[in-house]
């Protein structure tokens, strides 16, 4: 029998915070936010990605978006029935704007809210032609000298960046920039996505050979066209390469290969950039209104400059031009590093017989696959979250909804519990003299990724060999190449034939000094981090990610990327952000984030 009481509460609740805030009544409605409680918002009251701590930060926004957002139609969502454990009721929520629609979570405790997400859905007027309105296709009837599909896609890839300018020019055609086009395309806002390498894809297919996703395949789908049932958990990176091909190929988008943006200037004049790109020879100049770097977190290497670079006699390079193991078999290598790619590229190097030596320079987290996926993701990311009703829609919505302030401490007992399943594995690391860490405050591996985005390995086998000696493990600091190896600080010697430096990725903001001027990335600050005053994520708390996926101070200027999820998820928020700019509908942007840090 149906428990219709939390579904009154809710609708009874729901009725009234709505009513307040038609009221403009803001006093009533933030009366109702419990003293510990966040509101998150993507994009639907703040124009921005923005997280509200506790009820005078809600007044505060209020007070600033109330009358412009005009907030109405509060109700459960269509569908779903709230839930209530522990005494935390849940609910499903839609609700509209002066000019969209929204669609949320709300958490109440006690009778007030706890967390609220709201988030953008689709701008009125300018819906997507999904389901019902898909776009018919075929042309029935007989008309004259039409053109066929074919002809008409030709004629737009001929014209535009010619004869037409882009509203949007996206440099970076990896999983970011394909997002963020395929969103933007169906919004229809005329979008060129610049790629330096031959084909989509090829950003994962030029990397070392054994790479591969170590994010489960329900975690990693792109917008519109999720991976089919047969798609494998862990994809490997060529496989992966050939879905993003066939994706932008089938998703129509407008993919300049060998194409290299040189340099990107704002005319002030006209409030639009001035992007100069060389196209597979040939120069042209783009004039968009927005600009977006979807370069990736993991786009502009890091690669030491250290003495004696010069001398030495092998091949040394940075692990994004690690070629694979096939050439140093027999030989001796050294890594440096020993996160992700160092110990995916050193177990791929052992399985090629070369004698490897990994250089661990400070603690790492390390968390195997199979408790990550079971105890971490579980719940949301799984074919048992999906049998559950939790599709990656859902899931992505749960996750957004827990405030970045208080994330860490539902994360922080689900490592506890792998680390209590795994005390053997553990044991047997540091017993290897591997240094291992948890995080600054024991939360793991998300938490550091959304800190700093390094400093973390997920084991799908290296660990093993490590743990066996088969891997062999080095402490320190490089401070000098020999001409047939490495000096640490404390003076040890390594030889090497090769030395492959798995140093991580400088912020993307280099890409901004790089291809605009240092000025403009100082304006923009720091990218990535919440402000955590944790290593690498230096303070004050930001509460989101640094001048991702939002208004940046530069105008007309955004940043895109992270893993394939956040690309899925944040690409519909800054798609409509855009979208809702070439329309001409208002965007006052609540609370723009200041710069603290630059670089």
């Amino acid at each position: 029998m149906l428990d219709t009481t939390v579904n009154d509460q809710v609708t009874e609740f729901l009725e009234r915070f709505g009513g307040a805030l038609e009221a403009g009544d803001i006093e009533a409605a933030v009366a109702m936010f419990q003293a510990d409680s966040y509101w998150r918002d993507l994009v639907s009251f703040t124009w921005n990605i923005k997280t509200m701590e506790g009820p005078e930060q809600v007044r505060d926004m209020l007070e600033a978006q109330l009358s412009s957002t005009k907030p109405r139609a509060w109700r459960i969502a269509d569908g779903e029935l709230p839930t209530e454990e522990g005494g935390i009721i849940t609910a499903w929520i839609s609700f509209e704007t002066d000019v969209a629609r929204g669609y949320g979570l709300v958490r109440l405790k006690d009778g007030l809210i706890w967390t609220l997400l709201t988030t953008m859905v689709e701008l009125k007027g300018h819906e997507e032609p999904l389901g019902y309105e898909r776009p018919l296709g075929a042309k029935h009837g007989a008309g004259k000298h039409r053109k066929t599909w074919a002809e008409e896609i030709e004629e737009e890839r001929s014209t535009l960046g010619y004869t037409k300018q882009p509203y949007t020019v996206i440099i970076g055609g990896g999983q970011g920039g394909i997002a963020l086009g395929a969103r933007l395309r169906q919004l229809g806002v005329p979008t060129i996505i610049v790629e330096k390498n031959d084909k989509p894809g090829d950003s994962w297919r030029n990397r070392y050979k054994s790479l591969c996703l170590h994010d489960p395949v329900w975690y990693d789908h792109l917008p519109y066209l999720p991976f089919p049932p047969n798609w494998p958990v862990f994809a490997p990176k060529d496989k992966i390469g050939d879905w993003l091909e066939m994706y932008t190929k089938i998703m129509e988008l407008n993919y300049w290969t060998r194409s290299e943006v040189t340099k990107a200037t704002w005319d002030d004049a006209a409030k639009e950039w001035v992007v100069k790109v060389n196209r597979d020879g040939e120069d042209v100049v783009l004039r968009p209104k927005q600009l977006v770097f979807a370069t990736g977190m993991s786009g502009k290497a890091n690669v030491p400059e250290l003495p004696g670079m010069e001398k030495f006699k092998g091949d040394q390079h940075h692990s994004s031009k690690h070629p694979g193991p096939d050439a140093y078999t027999g030989k001796k290598a050294v890594v440096v590093g020993s996160n992700n790619s160092a110990h995916d590229i050193c177990a791929a190097l052992w399985e090629a017989d070369v004698d490897v030596t990994m250089v661990q320079r400070s603690t790492t987290h390390i968390v195997r696959s199979e408790p990550l996926m079971e105890i971490g993701l579980g719940d949301l990311y799984s074919e048992r979250a999906v049998e559950n009703g939790v599709t990656h829609h859902k899931a992505d919505l749960i996750f957004a909804s827990l405030p970045y302030k208080i994330l860490h401490e539902f994360q922080i007992p689900v490592y506890e519990k792998i680390r209590e399943v795994d005390a053997e594995f553990y044991a047997g690391l540091e017993k290897a003299g591997f240094k291992l860490d948890w995080g600054a405050d024991g939360s793991g591996l998300f938490m550091k990724y959304l800190r700093r985005g390094s400093g973390y390995y997920i084991d799908v086998g290296a660990s093993q060999l490590i743990i066996d000696g088969k891997i062999k493990l080095a402490h320190g600091q490089v401070t000098e190449v020999v001409e047939d190896g490495v000096i640490l600080d404390d003076g040890t010697k390594l030889e090497a034939d090769v030395i492959v430096y798995a140093t991580g990725y400088g912020s993307m903001n280099g890409w901004v000094a790089d291809l605009i001027d240092p000025e403009t990335a100082d304006r923009v600050g720091k990218v990535w981090g919440l402000g955590s005053d944790t290593p690498k994520d230096p303070g004050p708390w930001e509460g989101e990610q640094r001048n991702m996926w939002k208004p940046t101070q530069v105008e007309n200027l955004w940043m895109h990327g992270g893993n394939l999820h956040q690309s899925r998820h944040y690409s519909q928020f800054l798609s409509l952000q855009i979208k809702a700019r070439m329309e001409g509908i208002p965007t006052p942007v609540y609370g723009l984030q200041e710069v603290h840090h630059t670089g």
